[in-house]
């Protein structure tokens, strides 16, 4: 059985404290609970704050102190900084924003302009950004065309930039970089895609790479970079350096300042079937690892893979939380995730040494996990190898990326989670290509096929989990009709924050759930809050901005919120605040499609247009024509959509490409016919004017 030390954080800030002292002038991140100084909080990841002026006793004077519109921002998914009263963020394109922490005041704001370096890589991924580094007076962003910028922490000009990715890479950048001991790090997406995943750690000061590690091995025949790529590649099989890899760091990583290591959360597999990518043999390291390095070197340590041979799109990138724990009545220093997979995981993070794991919703692609192997007791034909089959959490997983947080106080974990089931099964088309001698592409699915479902009652649905990882089981649970929510800020006020899908940013007794306190921000809530405190005032502050992957699959995650009706905003709370929303469009579930009668529609060329949207648009505008609001409008409302002939004009021009819609210049008239034939089909449907077809509702299906 494990048991939890109580470890007061502070003892940790004492610890950096004195760390950084011993750095004599070269002064770096600023510590201790007055700022919000990394992206997890000020240690371990946690998203735990010391700061309790703000507590379970009075909670219910919190008011609003200010609020900030972001024109021309749309999915929100950053965890601002606060540091020396300052707040510092990312928007959906890499921009970032300096924020007086106390007024509100925009300060400055950079845009690194990313449509204009690679535009094709808007095609790769959503825009969406999860945040900043700060270190030394510097601020770190990572972009979505792969570059890591350098800026001056008052001005907002940059001191350099370096180009993370290779040129013809279709790998891309939306986490939040990482900084230690003057470097920073940063990962990147691309997974789906084949993308072989990497970390870099660069100089603070000068852009200089210091050291990279690579999370899969690539062609023997090049030379391995470091041993750990000899032992990884004795896990595959075939050619996988051709077919493609993923293990892509597109989010988690953790330095630890008492070991000095950084650990990192690699991503899925890609292609996802194991049969295209490694012949359906080994265990392909490593893909959905937590993998421990050396901070200064980028040295192997040790690893642990929650998922050998991936072959669902499920990861371990989500956050990486730091603790000390009592085990046996030894104690241990720890790690805990709670990947996509439905697991908690509770590691000995000295030697990788697995402790606990037990599902923390419902998961039924496996029994349970073993223990003393670390592996995971699988349900036979699990890799579709043997027919369809259906199982528990879907690819968004029953924990995504929005971040858990970790009270020591409590002992609690809080878990932003979901319950989606999925139908998997082999892409038959695909593998017919590849057993005819078919290029073995590295499209998304890559010999797969995912389908989500509803099959009980809760599926569709979210929570927030307070998980107890001593005894590894839920101590409350606060159930939301939606699953696509907010991550989470716990406090030594003994209070866990979390703003939700409608728009409710709930306040609630961290050792109870019961809720004490809540605000209608007027717009869904994606983003994690933080807390931090300027001249003895302590304040909560919070992105809202609806959107992300809820674009993906709408027909879950739709609450009503309009493309462009509800601005994104910055809101910052303190006790006895008195500010008030400006006025907003109330949320509207009702399609308000345009329609052209004179137009008749050609059921060929609306099949065809199906499968192009499923192809190219269904990621930011919505599986089948539904869209969530964000990233992208509801193109069955889109009066550009209306008429072909402005489609034609639109498609190409990348009038929109700044605020995240790639330019198609490659697209045939025949294909934009095609499109446009889906589109008004789709609006048809949505007016009573067509039945529903099959073609229409599985363009895009995930």
């Amino acid at each position: 059985m494990l048991h939890v030390r109580t470890m007061r954080l502070g003892e940790g800030a004492v610890l950096a404290l004195a760390m950084l002292a011993s750095l004599g002038a070269t002064q770096a991140t600023p510590v201790g609970d007055a700022n919000w100084a990394g992206t997890g909080g000020p240690a371990g990841e946690t998203h735990f704050s010391q700061l309790s002026a703000i507590n379970s006793g009075n909670v219910a004077k919190l008011g609003l102190a200010w609020s900030l519109d972001l024109p021309g921002e749309h999915s929100l998914e950053a965890v601002p900084l606060a540091v020396d009263g300052v707040l510092y963020f990312t928007g959906q394109m890499s921009a970032v924003y300096a924020v007086d922490a106390v007024s509100g005041k925009l300060l400055w704001h950079y845009d690194p302009e990313t449509y204009l370096r690679r535009p094709l890589h808007q095609r790769y991924v959503m825009p969406v950004n999860r945040g900043v580094a700060y270190w030394n007076g510097k601020v770190f962003v990572g972009t979505l065309d792969g570059r890591l910028i350098a800026l001056d922490a008052r001005t907002g000009k940059p001191a350099w930039s370096v180009q993370t990715l290779a040129e013809d890479s279709r790998q891309t950048i939306t986490g939040a970089p990482r900084v230690f001991n003057d470097k920073v790090v940063i990962g990147n997406g691309g997974g789906d895609f084949g993308a072989r995943g990497y970390v870099t750690a660069y100089d603070t000061e000068t852009g200089h790479e210091v050291w990279r590690f690579y999370t899969v091995p690539g062609n023997p025949a090049d030379g391995f970079e470091q041993p750990a790529m000899k032992m990884a590649a004795d896990t595959w099989r075939g050619q996988w350096w051709k077919t493609g890899t993923g293990g892509t760091v597109w989010d988690s990583m953790t330095y630890d300042p008492e070991l000095n290591r950084l650990y990192i959360g690699t991503g899925n597999s890609g292609p996802y079937n194991p049969r295209v990518r490694t012949e359906g043999v080994g265990d392909n390291l490593f893909l959905a690892s937590i993998v421990a390095l050396d901070a200064d070197t980028g040295r192997y340590i040790w690893h642990y893979q929650v998922n050998p041979q991936e072959a669902w799109d499920y990861k371990a990138t989500a956050n990486i939380s730091l603790a000390d724990m009592e085990i046996g009545g030894q104690q241990h220093k720890v790690l805990m995730q709670a990947p996509t997979n439905g697991f908690f995981y509770v590691v000995d993070r000295e030697n990788g040494k697995l402790l606990g794991a037990e599902k923390y919703g419902k998961v039924t692609w496996a029994k349970g996990v073993d223990l003393k192997t670390g592996r995971p007791i699988e349900e036979p034909g699990i890799r579709y190898e043997k027919g369809p089959v259906t199982f528990w959490p879907s690819p968004y997983g029953a924990h995504n990326w929005q971040p858990m947080a970790f009270s020591p106080r409590t002992g609690l974990a809080y878990i932003p989670y979901m319950q989606l089931a999925a139908r998997y099964s082999e892409d038959a088309e695909y593998m017919a290509r590849l057993k005819k001698g078919g290029a073995r592409e590295t499209a998304f699915g890559g010999g797969a096929q995912f389908e989500t479902l509803v099959v009980d009652g809760d599926d569709g649905k979210g929570a927030l989990v307070a998980w107890d990882p001593v005894a590894q089981k839920i101590r409350w649970k606060v159930a939301y009709p939606s699953m696509w929510n907010g991550g989470v800020l716990a406090t030594a006020g003994g209070l866990v924050f979390q703003g939700d899908a409608d728009g409710i940013f709930h306040g609630y007794d961290a050792s109870t759930g019961a809720e004490a306190w809540h605000y209608d921000a007027k717009l869904g809530i994606i983003a994690a809050p933080i807390t931090y405190t300027v001249r003895g005032v302590q304040f909560v502050s919070i992105l809202v901005g609806y959107g992300g992957a809820a674009g993906l699959n709408s027909k879950f995650v739709n609450r009503g919120w309009k493309y462009g009706q509800q601005p994104r905003r910055l809101l910052t709370f303190k006790l006895g605040g008195k500010a008030r929303l400006p006025g907003t469009a109330p949320r509207d579930l009702k399609v308000a499609a345009l329609d052209d009668p004179a137009l008749k529609l050609n059921e060929a060329e609306v099949a065809e247009g199906a499968a192009l949207y499923g192809s190219n648009c269904a990621m930011c505008h919505g599986m089948a024509l539904q869209s969530s609001g964000a990233p992208a409008p509801d193109l069955r409302e889109s009066a550009i959509a209306l008429k072909r002939e402005d489609l034609a004009v639109f498609l190409p021009s990348g009038a929109a490409s700044p605020s995240g819609m790639p330019r198609f210049e490659e697209f045939s008239p025949e294909q934009i016919r095609g499109l446009h034939m889906y589109i008004r089909a789709g609006a048809r449907e949505a007016l009573g004017l067509r039945k529903p077809t099959e073609k229409l509702q599985g363009a895009g299906r995930f």
